[in-house]
């Protein structure tokens, strides 16, 4: 019997060309070409910890999309993929400027994922998940995608698929005013918000009076069941059913922190379909999001499930 899908999530994924070495992209000629987009790190997140992830986007038909999608299969996510013959691919290209600072530049204009309409989600397959996941992002690249997320969760609550919501805010996609509108919408469909201090700050509209806590609490007052916030080497506070945890960092030495909330997220999803209290969850999505931190790259890094208690080997090398 084949097994329903545990996490489905919505998005763009771009081509990603990550420089070789130290300085401005005009002085490098070598780059690494792989691919990135917040909500199919998650589903590869899912995936290498043991679940069954599907993504929904839109590509051009192009070699870029080629890699996508060929990509994501690889990592064992169920692709839902339109290929648009009009527009491109959208690419990212990833700057290491110094040796503790990157620079990230999209070229997302016109591309596929901001042409996805509500016709290009499958919604057979978001009813066979557990849980639908989107962020913050695909609402603001167009009126088309905003709308093609909205119709998922929209049909996912009406199906009794449970819907996580990442603010994952893109100051550079569009203003304060209008990202926060369209997060408040989203945070009162939601049954899990995951939110950045700042972001969580956004969705009740001040942060300056209230404690990590209470601004956890305000948000659970807008309707989700379980509210988390990622303090990054702070760990995370949520609130889960009315119980409140404080979950600590995994101390590390980072090499690349892109990436890192994307496979917080994804471990916390992915241990939340598996039956996991929320401890272990919690624990499970900062360990993944350590990993990740430890290498270069969006996702290459996520952890297998049995590889989790690789953070505490007493010895470096595995024989």
């Amino acid at each position: 019997m084949t097994r329903a899908l545990d996490v489905v999530t919505i998005g763009e994924t771009l081509a990603l060309f990550r420089s070789d070495g130290v300085g401005p992209v005009a002085h490098n000629t070598r780059f690494d070409l792989s691919i990135g987009g917040a909500e199919s790190n998650v589903a590869i997140a899912v995936t290498r910890l043991g679940g069954i992830a599907a993504w929904i986007g839109r590509v051009g038909a192009d070699s870029f999309g080629d890699l996508v999608t060929r990509e994501l299969r690889a990592e064992g996510v169920q692709v839902h993929a339109v290929r648009d013959p009009g527009h491109p691919t959208a690419l990212m290209i990833r700057e290491v400027r110094t040796s503790n600072l990157a620079r990230v530049t999209y070229y997302r204009a016109h591309s596929a994922g901001a042409h996805l309409t509500p016709t290009d989600v499958p919604l057979e397959t978001v009813r066979s998940a557990k849980i639908l996941h989107v962020t913050g992002i695909t609402p603001a690249l167009s009126l088309d995608a905003r709308a093609a997320v909205f119709a998922a969760v929209d049909d996912a609550r009406a199906n009794g698929v449970k819907v996580s919501f990442d603010v994952n805010h893109r100051s550079a996609l569009w203003d304060n005013d209008s990202a926060v509108e369209v997060y408040g919408r989203l945070v009162e469909r939601a049954d899990l918000v995951f939110a950045g201090v700042e972001e969580a700050g956004m969705l009740v509209h001040s942060a300056e009076d209230l404690d990590l806590e209470s601004l956890a609490q305000a948000i659970a007052e807008l309707g989700p069941a379980q509210v988390i916030i990622k303090r990054g080497p702070a760990g995370c506070l949520a609130i889960i059913d009315g119980e409140t945890y404080d979950a600590p960092a995994v101390q590390i030495d980072p090499l690349d922190t892109v990436g890192a909330g994307d496979a917080f997220v994804g471990g916390y999803l992915a241990d939340l379909c598996a039956g996991a209290d929320p401890v272990e969850r919690l624990i499970t999505a900062n360990a993944a999001g350590a990993f990740v931190c430890m290498s270069p790259g969006d996702w290459a890094g996520l952890p297998a499930r049995a590889e989790l208690g690789l953070l505490e080997a007493p010895d470096p090398v595995i024989r």
